[in-house]
C-alpha cells in the first residue's frame, strides 16, 4: 500500500538509542537517560487536584471548544502582561492549542501550501523542519552553529537569495537543540527586517521560563509592531511541568490566530474540559512554578557542565533550555554521532541524543536533556568518565 506525507521521513534516529537503552534495562544495566526531552518534574499540586475535581463533574464531560475556554484565554492574557508587559486581546489574539507540536503543525497548514517555501532554524527541533514539509512547501535552511555571527545578516541574506521567495520564518530561542539565546534588541531587528521583507514570523518560545545566569528570555511580542508580522506558541509542558496534559497558546497577530482558529474549528473540539480549567487555576494560582522549575535545571546544568569539564569534555555551559548541546570531544569525532551515542548507551549506560537526528548541521554533536536529578546526573558523569578513556 502507498501512503502520503510519510514516504519520505528518514528513519526517526532516537529510536536506535531507546532500543539500545530498553536492551540495556532488561540486562539488569542501570542507564542515566539524558536522552529524549520528556521532563520529570511532577506537575503542580494545583492542577491535579482541580482536574479532579472538575473531571468528576459530568458537564465537562461535552465537546469543549477549540480556541480554548474563556477563563483560560483570560489567564493566558494575565500571564503576558504579568511575564512580559505585553497586553494580549483574549477573544481575538490568543488560541489554545492542544500541545506546542500540535499547534505549530496546523498552523503550518494554513500559512503555507505547495509552491510556498518557508525559513527554518538548522539543526532544529524535528517538528520544526517536517512542519512546512507536511504542508507541501519547501524548506530553506538557516545555519544555527555558535560563534559571534550576524544571525540578523545571514536571515536577510537567506530571505533575498531564496526562491521561492520565503512565506514563513520559524525561530526558536532560547534554541532546542543549541541553546543559543537571543535579546530584545534581537527580536526588535527581526520584526522590522520581516516587515520589510513581508514575511511572517512564527516563534516557538517552548523554554521562555528556562533562562539561566540572571537571562530571563523574551517573547518577541515584546518588540514593537511585532503584532503586526508575528505569532508565538506559549507551551506549559516545561515552564508548568505539565508535559502530558498537551496545553500551550498560539498568540499574535489577529489574523492568523483567527486562520488557525478557522482551521481548529473542522479538526477538533480542543482538550478536555477538566484539563483546561485545571491550567486556568495554575495560571492564575501557581504563579511562582516557573522560577521554581528554573532553579533545578539550572542547578542540573552546573552538575552536567562541571562535570563534563572535570573528565575533559569541553563545552559552552547554556544560557537556556533544558539541554545541553555538546561537540564530540576530538579523540571520538569520527565515529559520527550516532555510533558515539550508541557507544555511550553500552559502555557508560548514559543515553544521549545524536546531533544528526536534528536535521542539517546537527552531526558531530550530542544533546544532554536535563531529566535527571542532580545525584543521577552525578553518577552519568563518573560513567562517561570510565568510558571515555581517551580524554585528558
Amino acid at each position: 500500500m502507498e501512503f502520503r506525507r510519510i514516504t519520505g521521513l528518514p528513519p526517526y534516529v532516537f529510536t536506535i538509542i531507546d532500543g539500545l537503552k530498553v536492551e540495556a534495562r532488561r540486562a539488569g544495566q542501570d542507564v542515566i537517560d539524558l536522552g529524549f526531552g520528556n521532563p520529570d518534574l511532577p506537575s503542580p499540586t494545583v492542577a491535579v487536584e482541580k482536574l479532579a475535581e472538575a473531571a468528576r463533574n459530568p458537564r465537562n464531560h461535552r465537546y469543549s471548544s477549540s480556541r480554548g475556554i474563556p477563563k483560560l484565554r483570560e489567564a493566558v492574557a494575565d500571564l503576558y502582561i504579568r511575564r512580559f508587559g505585553v497586553a494580549l486581546d483574549p477573544e481575538r489574539e490568543i488560541l489554545t492549542t492542544i500541545g506546542a507540536k500540535e499547534g505549530f503543525s496546523h498552523l503550518m497548514w494554513v500559512l503555507l501550501g505547495p509552491g510556498d517555501s518557508a525559513l527554518v532554524p538548522a539543526p532544529s527541533y524535528p517538528i520544526h523542519i517536517w512542519g512546512p514539509l507536511f504542508a507541501g512547501a519547501g524548506v530553506q535552511y538557516i545555519p544555527m552553529g555558535g560563534g559571534d555571527r550576524d544571525l540578523i545578516g545571514e536571515i536577510t541574506e537567506a530571505i533575498d537569495s531564496s526562491w521561492p521567495r520565503p512565506r514563513v520564518l520559524v525561530v526558536s530561542f532560547p534554541h532546542n537543540p543549541t541553546t543559543t539565546c537571543v535579546d530584545l534588541d534581537f527580536f526588535q531587528r527581526l520584526v522590522d527586517l520581516a516587515k520589510e521583507k513581508e514575511i511572517v514570523i512564527v516563534h516557538d518560545n517552548a523554554y521562555a521560563e528556562l533562562g539561566f545566569d540572571g537571562y530571563q528570555p523574551p517573547s518577541i511580542l515584546q518588540a514593537d509592531g511585532a503584532k503586526d508580522v508575528a505569532v508565538e506558541l506559549y507551551s506549559m509542558t516545561k515552564s508548568f511541568s505539565m508535559a502530558g496534559w498537551r496545553v500551550a497558546y498560539l498568540v499574535g497577530n489577529a489574523e492568523i490566530v483567527a486562520a488557525l482558529q478557522k482551521l481548529k474549528s473542522y479538526l477538533d473540539y480542543g482538550a478536555f474540559q477538566p484539563v483546561q480549567i485545571a491550567a486556568t487555576v495554575t495560571l492564575n494560582e501557581d504563579t511562582e512554578h516557573p522560577a521554581e522549575v528554573q532553579q533545578i535545571y539550572q542547578k542540573r546544568r552546573d552538575a552536567l557542565c562541571d562535570g563534563l569539564a572535570r573528565i575533559g569534555w569541553e563545552m559552552e555551559p547554556p544560557r537556556g533550555t533544558m539541554f545541553a548541546w555538546a561537540p564530540i570531544p576530538e579523540p571520538y569525532r569520527e565515529m559520527g554521532s550516532v555510533e558515539f551515542c550508541s557507544f555511550l548507551v553500552r559502555e557508560a549506560h548514559v543515553a544521549t541524543s545524536p546531533g544528526v537526528g536534528f536535521g542539517p548541521g546537527g552531526e558531530g554533536h550530542v544533546r544532554f536533556a536535563l531529566i535527571e536529578n542532580e545525584q543521577r546526573i552525578g553518577q552519568g558523569i563518573r560513567n562517561l568518565k570510565r568510558a571515555l578513556t581517551k580524554l585528558g
